[in-house]
């Protein structure tokens, strides 16, 4: 039987985004090892962040802000500027990083929590597996729409006790700079008003592929977490 080309094409992409994001997980694995410290200010962690990371991994581009927020500043939207803030001994913590591999994007989040606090402690843990059950359900029918998607992100988020914390739970993402359509903030995004299949192609005839986000709120206790990758 003949190899179909484009199959090998879609296979060699989606083995280029899953190999950014293996070296994205190195990169945070690291970060957490040697950066995360309370004691220093929200900017200073994220200028060391890009500091490893081109030293250490050639990541020069990152196709997104970097965004490293603690305590109150992690219920701020994606899109704020939040003051400076100093990381507490006793905080929790979110970075969300879009680095460049080569000519590839990643796009990892992930929440660390300085210090023993339960109420802290039980968001961070919460959040991976919300992220399973999400995907698991995407994989069941992978031609929903991004609204379809988000709603059963924001469903499950509610059943587990949980308020979800933002207005998308995902986006596109692959090859830099990936598909964007000029004002579209809805067209590319797991958000309501999302209503094309997930599985249509793109504007080069391939596949998309696409970032699932959870977004979890304590909303008693001002507290939020954020969890992120390929859904693959």
């Amino acid at each position: 039987m003949e190899s179909n080309p484009a199959d090998a094409d879609e296979k060699l992409r989606t083995a280029f985004l899953l190999d950014a994001q293996n070296k994205a997980a190195k990169l945070f694995e690291e970060i957490e090892r040697d950066l995360i410290r309370p004691g220093i200010y929200e900017k200073t962690l994220s200028d060391e962040i890009h500091e490893l990371g081109e030293k250490r991994h050639g990541v020069r581009t990152h196709w997104h802000k970097r965004v490293v927020r603690s305590g109150p500043n992690t219920l701020r939207p994606f899109e704020d500027k939040p003051p400076d803030r100093m990381i507490e001994s006793d905080d929790i913590l979110v970075v969300d990083l879009g680095p460049v591999f080569e000519a590839w994007e990643a796009d990892f989040g992930r929440t660390y929590v300085l210090g023993n606090d339960p109420k802290k402690t039980k968001l961070r843990d919460a959040l991976e597996p919300l992220w399973k059950t999400v995907k698991a359900r995407f994989d069941e029918n992978p031609d929903m729409t991004g609204e379809e998607l988000y709603d059963i992100a924001c469903d499950e988020v509610r059943k587990d006790g949980w308020e979800f914390g933002a207005p998308i739970a995902g986006h596109i993402v692959g090859s830099f700079p990936h598909e964007r359509i000029p004002r579209d903030k809805i067209t590319l995004y797991i958000a309501k008003g999302s209503d094309k299949s997930m599985n249509c192609l793109g504007k080069d005839g391939s596949k998309r592929h696409w970032i699932l986000e959870i977004h979890i709120r304590d909303a008693e206790n001002q507290l939020q977490g954020f969890y992120e990758q390929l859904l693959v």
